[in-house]
């Protein structure tokens, strides 16, 4: 049964499509067998793995509104072991759609069940947005994995976010916790970057993942050749950040 991992913040711009894609990427040719589910109308994440949006049918929208199952949107990624359940900005829809079906909050959920003991570990890429389609994969992932920026306002709105995780837990999916915070976009030259690494690790403590993600422009390049860094830049510094943030991640307990 696949463990269910949400790379979640409200906040755009923190490295969340980066982390998911990169993790992903790297689980894979761990051995693990990986679904990434892009759940982001931007579609960031499937493009960043290969994928032209211009041809993607189907996508997630088509199994969340439609009703169709997964396994007839999921396609097979250029990356052995990874499989992608696409995006397209199609998906913008839903969120409106949404709040006239029932069960709204746990569609995504109820989608995934049949597929879920084909995978290892399922991965979300959530939109910059708490908003339905967020909650929806909040409802069904079993832990979050949380992107914090080094730089200002880095915090902000992320008692927004630890708020919306009491709720869920309340109402929808009471065993969701939060696997751990990636501080990603760290400039060791910048007085900035060490406060704000301090502050989180204040305030979260243990749940920091060692592992920091530098700024590397290796990273930033990637997306646009629809690569992970593992095979667009092996030797990078952003390359073996990844590496040692999917070791730290594997070692949970669960596998």
């Amino acid at each position: 049964m696949a463990v269910v991992y949400a790379v979640v913040n409200q906040k755009g711009g923190v490295g969340k499509t980066t982390t998911t894609v990169n993790l992903a990427a790297y689980l894979a040719t761990f051995g693990k067998k990986i679904l990434l589910i892009d759940i982001d109308p931007q579609s960031n994440a499937s493009v960043g793995l290969g994928i032209n949006r211009s041809t993607i049918v189907r996508c997630l929208y088509d199994v969340l509104i439609e009703g169709m199952p997964a396994e007839e949107v999921i396609t097979s990624s250029s990356i052995s072991n990874l499989d992608v359940l696409p995006s397209t900005p199609k998906l913008a829809g839903a969120e409106v759609e949404l709040v006239g079906l029932e069960p709204r909050e746990t569609r995504l959920k109820e989608a995934l069940a049949p597929i879920k003991e084909k995978y290892d570990i399922i991965l979300f890429d959530c939109p910059p947005s708490l908003s339905l389609l967020t909650v929806n994969a909040l409802t069904t992932a079993d832990e979050v994995i949380i992107p914090i920026q080094c730089e200002y306002y880095a915090l902000e709105g992320i008692s927004q976010l630890t708020h919306t995780l009491e709720l869920v837990r309340e109402s929808l999916n009471p065993q969701l916790k939060i696997r751990g915070i990636v501080l990603t976009m760290f400039d060791p030259r910048t007085l900035l970057s060490a406060q704000v690494a301090e502050e989180t690790r204040k305030y979260f403590g243990s749940k920091v993942f060692k592992t920091v993600i530098p700024r590397n422009i290796r990273l930033a390049e990637a997306p646009s050749f629809g690569q992970p860094i593992i095979f667009y830049d092996p030797g990078s510094k952003g390359a073996e950040a990844y590496e040692n943030l999917c070791r730290e991640v594997l070692d949970d307990g669960h596998f």
